[in-house]
């Protein structure tokens, strides 16, 4: 008897039984152009699969995009059990549909669900039943480079009691949205306010998580910091640069040896392993022309570069944006400015974007490519 349940409740939903269920009435396509807001643009679908901890995995659907019935008192709404992932679907110039690297995505996934104690299950799995929302919503994939379909898988905690414990429902699900790009008339580099009383993620947390908790606190901040001319924060832990507002940041520098050195932060439980952080890293270790780091340095170190004029550019990297130059850094009320060699950014961040784009819009052959059709 245990043994039956424990294997029911440790194994996984299957794509083979996917089930599909069309829209009768299907939404009007966005305009594409700067109007467009992130997000906001949703498809007609969505991807909808249950859990239980008697029954396990309910069978994978496909559904017309709707609400959900939520108990007032589900996990969710009280304990924050929920984590989610981002990635985007693209549309060729030979009309395939490509993904980036989505198996990070999912793996990720997993491990952010263990975090909040939900359950497990296979991550191809799961990005074979994506693959087959993706089809379904084709036409809502562009053909203009710069614009994609942004896809949101998201899990949480559905069972109804105000106990902390671990959630007894869940459900997991994935829905679309055509999005356009980050920078639509250019790079806009941004101002980043450093703050040494307040952070994001601290040793021994969830701050390499994707779970909602690790971006609500920041909100506030981020808001508060933007009505006075900012644009993000610079987070630190324990005085060390950590990311910028939701990006992992980047410092391209000569060392205090005088080398030439691209320099992120290590993955040390503070930092969410960005799929877009492992991207830029790969390439320029592939191009082999300056020293690449993963290493712990102060915003004091970062302010000294500065100041020594020894800081070539600096940058900001995520799924969102791919890269996000960064020409000015405030700290304790001083203010330090970052060279921009191309007047909107540095050389190396444009060379980072435009390589991102060919791989992801299919203009170059890439081992991170994902064939959908």
């Amino acid at each position: 008897m245990w043994f039956r349940q424990l294997v029911r409740l440790s194994s996984s939903f299957s794509s083979k039984d996917l089930k599909i269920r069309l829209s009768s009435s299907p939404k009007k396509k966005p305009e594409l152009n700067e109007k467009l807001l992130f997000g906001t643009a949703l498809t007609d679908h969505l991807l909808e699969i249950n859990w239980n901890e008697t029954d396990g995995w309910d069978t994978p659907r496909i559904e017309p995009y709707h609400n959900f019935m939520i108990d007032p008192a589900s996990s969710v709404l009280h304990y924050g059990t929920e984590c989610f992932e981002g990635l985007k679907a693209y549309r060729t110039a030979k009309n395939n549909l490509l993904l980036f690297r989505p198996e990070m995505n999912m793996n990720r996934l997993r491990k952010s669900a263990s975090a909040v104690a939900l359950p497990d299950f296979d991550s191809e799995e799961l990005l074979k039943c994506i693959k087959e929302l993706v089809k379904i919503e084709e036409s809502w994939i562009p053909s203009k480079v710069g614009y994609s379909l942004y896809l949101r898988p998201t899990f949480f905690g559905s069972h109804a009691g105000l106990g902390v414990a671990k959630p007894r429902s869940a459900k997991l699900f994935t829905v679309c949205s055509t999005v356009g790009p980050y920078f639509p008339e250019g790079f806009k580099p941004i101002h980043l306010y450093c703050d040494d009383t307040i952070a994001r993620a601290f040793p021994g947390g969830s701050g390499d998580k994707k779970i909602g908790a690790n971006y609500a606190p920041g909100i506030g901040h981020t808001a508060k910091l933007q009505s006075k001319g900012f644009n993000q924060i610079l987070w630190l832990c324990n005085l060390y640069v950590s990311e910028a507002g939701t990006m992992n940041f980047f410092v391209f520098w000569h060392n205090k040896q005088g080398e030439k050195e691209l320099a992120t932060c290590e993955l040390d439980g503070t930092i969410l392993p960005g799929v877009t952080r492992d991207s830029i890293l790969a390439l320029a270790r592939q191009w082999n022309e300056f020293k690449i780091t993963e290493k712990k340095f102060t915003i004091y170190e970062l302010c000294d570069a500065i100041s020594e004029g020894r800081i070539i550019e600096a940058f900001g990297a995520g799924t969102a944006c791919i890269v996000s130059p960064v020409n000015k850094i405030t700290f304790k009320d001083k203010e330090y400015k970052i060279p921009l060699a191309l007047g909107n950014s540095g050389i190396l961040t444009k060379r980072f974007q435009e390589e991102i784009l060919k791989i992801q819009y299919g203009e170059i052959s890439h081992n991170y490519q994902h064939l959908v059709i």
